[in-house]
């Protein structure tokens, strides 16, 4: 079968672990080179190191440590990936954080960190990587910000969440207009629950489990790689003419 990603390069934001880490390993076999971001931590560290492995010898893929909330985050990585693979075609925001809390007790400081890493550090990671693909040439390429469903349904211990992901639709819809004159496409996917580490401690609650596989036609909660599809799909040319989508 023809790789879909053949000569691409891609940058992933949040990409050493969970859907991240599933769309870069994907990109890896569509034939793309891939730079992701992850935490400056030794915990993420390990995670790219077996990303590393599991990638296989003479995978095209580096990492770029940094907080996503930081700005200047997002310029470092898009420059990084230039200065090792020569330009940019994808880029994928899916760095974010989910610690669910009551929203009438919930601390200032976990809504400021849940907004700076999940929106802001979302709006100028895109910002960066939109000027380097609409000043490139040939200029133009993908977007793709990883939303979420709860941005159309809420959530009640999700209140400092949803809204970010809410924005992150809407970032991605506006950027599609401001963008297309680029040849910039831009596109927002809106999963379920994805059983990652951010949920793996709710869902070890059987009761928990068995009632949101309940909320699932399919009747299971989703896995990183699940993911993995419909992000090739907007980063290929077989959506070349989609834009301003938010798949669910």
């Amino acid at each position: 079968m023809t790789a879909l990603l053949t000569n691409k390069v891609a940058c992933i934001t949040g990409g050493a672990t969970g859907i991240g880490r599933a769309i870069a390993l994907e990109y890896l076999k569509q034939g793309a080179s891939v730079a992701v971001n992850h935490f400056p931590d030794a915990s993420s560290e390990s995670s790219f190191e077996s990303m590393l492995r599991e990638a296989g010898e003479g995978a095209k893929l580096i990492a770029v440590a940094g907080d996503i909330s930081k700005p200047e985050t997002g310029k470092a990585l898009v420059g990084r990936t230039v200065e090792a693979f020569g330009r940019l075609d994808i880029f994928v925001s899916n760095a974010g954080i989910c610690q669910f809390a009551d929203f009438l007790t919930m601390p200032p400081d976990l809504v400021e960190s849940t907004i700076a890493t999940n929106l802001t550090g979302a709006f100028f990671a895109v910002q960066a990587a939109a000027n380097q693909l609409s000043s490139q040439s040939p200029p133009g390429g993908s977007i793709i910000g990883i939303s979420s469903i709860s941005a159309l349904v809420g959530g009640a211990q999700q209140s400092h969440y949803t809204p970010t992901k809410a924005g992150v639709l809407s970032l991605m819809q506006s950027c599609a207009c401001a963008l297309g004159k680029y040849n910039i496409r831009c596109n927002a996917l809106l999963p379920g629950t994805i059983r990652t580490q951010l949920n793996d401690e709710d869902m070890k609650d059987e009761k928990k489990k068995t009632y949101m596989e309940g909320r699932i036609p399919l009747g299971r909660l989703g896995a990183p790689e699940d993911l993995a599809g419909p992000a090739v799909f907007l980063a290929s040319d077989l959506s070349k003419y989609v834009v301003s989508a938010g798949l669910l």
